[in-house]
């Protein structure tokens, strides 16, 4: 077999001398880089174990905001959720033939009490799309918004 360190391999083949040095400084490089990412390992345990969170809350409520799945609520309820005007769109009466313009707006969502916020994004409707957040990502959202509006 061949002895690196702690470690003993053994080979079902016969080596000769410079594929022996060759496996040997291979082992080596790998008893090396095992010893490097075991230590990166407990180092980021310890990181993970005595540190505050990667973000705060708030930036993961506007991270969220931004992009909750797929398509963020900035888009239709504006930055800080005092609602939008998505799109304006021409329709022809059906009765009298003639053109219309209309407005599709997005409602203002930051004077909601929370329990209609909740109802409303787990019950989508029309335009809404159907996010599948968890209570905590909601509560998360309605927090958020209610700091925006009072920073208005």
């Amino acid at each position: 077999g061949i002895n690196i360190g702690k470690y003993t391999f053994f080979t079902p083949f016969s080596l000769n001398f410079s594929s022996r040095e060759i496996v040997k400084s291979i082992l080596s490089i790998l008893d090396k880089a095992f010893t490097y990412s075991s230590s990166l390992y407990i180092f980021l345990l310890f990181c993970a174990l005595n540190a505050e969170d990667f973000i705060s809350k708030m930036e993961y409520a506007r991270m969220l905001y931004q992009n909750p799945r797929g398509i963020g609520c900035n888009k239709c309820h504006g930055e800080n959720g005092e609602g939008k005007l998505i799109a304006n769109y021409k329709q022809k009466d059906t009765k009298n033939g003639k053109l219309s313009t209309l407005s599709l707006s997005a409602p203002q969502i930051n004077n909601m009490d929370f329990e209609s916020f909740k109802k409303s994004i787990n019950k989508s409707t029309g335009m809404m799309p159907s996010y599948f957040l968890t209570d905590a990502e909601i509560l998360t959202l309605y927090e958020y918004l209610q700091t925006k509006k009072e920073q208005k």
